[in-house]
C-alpha cells in the first residue's frame, strides 16, 4: 500500500526491452534507499513495482506487457523523471489517501493555467471512468494523491501548490502528456454498489 505522498522524483538511468518484458534502471537519491531490499515495492508514476537489483543508488524493476500498456510506463526514455514512493509501513502518516498501485486508467493533460502561485492542470479522462470522478473526491495522478476541483463530462481539473510542484514532475507537464490514474477504492465501491441498486450516475 501507499499514501499518495510522493518521496522524490528519480530518473530513468537507461531501460532494457526484451519481448513481453522491459527492465528500467531507475536512480534514487542516496537518502531514500535506506534498508531497501529485493523485492521491495515502490510506485513508480504511481506504480507498483518490484525491486529486482540493486547497484548503488540505481534500482532495477521489471514491467510485462500488460504493465505496460495499461499505465505510462512504456512512454518512459532514459532520462525520463519520475515519482517515487516507497511501500508504506506500519505506522506511518497517511498524509494523502491509502494507494493500492494499480493503475485504473491513463488520462490526457488537455489544459494548464498558471495563475500567480499557482497551477491549475485540467485532464481528459477516458467516459467510462468518469462516473467515480466527483469535485472534492480524492484522486491519484502519477502516484500523487490530489483533491478533484471541477468536473465536466470528461474533463477534471486539479490545483496545485508551489510545493506539490516543487516535489513531484508536475511541473515539467505539457499538454498532450499522458498521466496514470488510480482511482480512490472507497469512492469506487460506493458508485458500483449504487449502480447494483438502480442508482446509476450515468443516467442521472
Amino acid at each position: 500500500m501507499f499514501t499518495g505522498i510522493v518521496q522524490g522524483i528519480a530518473h530513468v538511468e537507461s531501460l532494457e526491452s526484451r519481448p513481453g518484458l522491459t527492465t528500467f534502471h531507475v536512480k534514487f537519491p542516496p537518502e531514500h534507499l535506506d534498508n531497501i531490499t529485493i523485492g521491495a515495492s515502490v510506485a513508480l508514476n504511481g506504480t507498483c513495482l518490484t525491486v529486482t537489483r540493486q547497484q548503488g543508488d540505481c534500482l532495477s524493476f521489471d514491467a510485462m506487457q500488460e504493465t505496460l500498456r495499461l499505465t505510462t510506463l512504456g512512454d518512459l526514455q532514459a532520462g525520463s523523471a519520475i515519482n517515487f514512493e516507497r511501500a508504506a509501513r506500519i505506522g506511518d502518516e497517511i498524509g494523502g489517501h491509502l494507494l493500492s498501485g494499480h493503475i485504473h486508467t491513463t488520462a490526457v493533460v488537455n489544459a494548464i493555467e498558471r495563475p500567480e502561485n499557482n497551477c491549475v492542470l485540467y485532464f481528459r479522462v477516458p467516459s467510462s471512468w468518469m462516473r467515480y470522478i466527483f469535485p472534492k473526491g480524492y484522486i491519484a495522478i502519477n502516484g500523487a494523491s490530489l483533491t478533484i476541483g471541477e468536473v465536466t463530462d470528461d474533463t477534471f481539473n486539479v490545483y496545485l501548490i508551489p510545493e506539490t510542484l516543487r516535489a513531484t514532475t508536475f511541473s515539467d507537464l505539457k499538454v498532450g502528456d499522458r498521466i496514470n490514474i488510480e482511482i480512490d477504492s472507497q469512492t469506487q465501491t460506493i458508485v458500483d454498489t449504487l449502480a447494483r441498486m438502480g442508482y446509476d450516475r450515468r443516467k442521472s
